[in-house]
């Protein structure tokens, strides 16, 4: 029952979701930015060779920027999300 129960509470509209995706991934880009220039210092000038030469820098940009896309995250912004709409509601209530 408390996966039902976790599931109802984090339930969002699918552009919301969508919306928070975007904003996961945009703050993981941010965050993951050297590693972005890593890999993309090493590509520059190659083909299909990036394949096998920057195998390392896309390990770790793919490491980088899964520490900021799970699930994990997805649903703890979701979480700030409802509390956001909880707060707004309430404060429209009592006005």
């Amino acid at each position: 029952m408390g996966y039902i129960q976790d599931a109802r509470e984090n339930h969002v509209k699918k552009k919301v979701e969508e919306a928070l995706r975007s904003k996961m991934k945009q703050k993981a880009l941010k965050e993951c930015d050297r590693y972005t220039a890593k890999y993309a210092e090493c590509a520059s000038g190659k083909t299909l060779s990036v394949v096998w030469r920057c195998r390392q820098q896309a390990k770790e940009l793919n490491d980088c920027l899964h520490q900021f896309t799970n699930d994990s995250v997805l649903e703890e912004m979701k979480k700030e999300y409802m509390l956001k709409q909880a707060e707004g509601s309430s404060r429209i209530q009592t006005a």
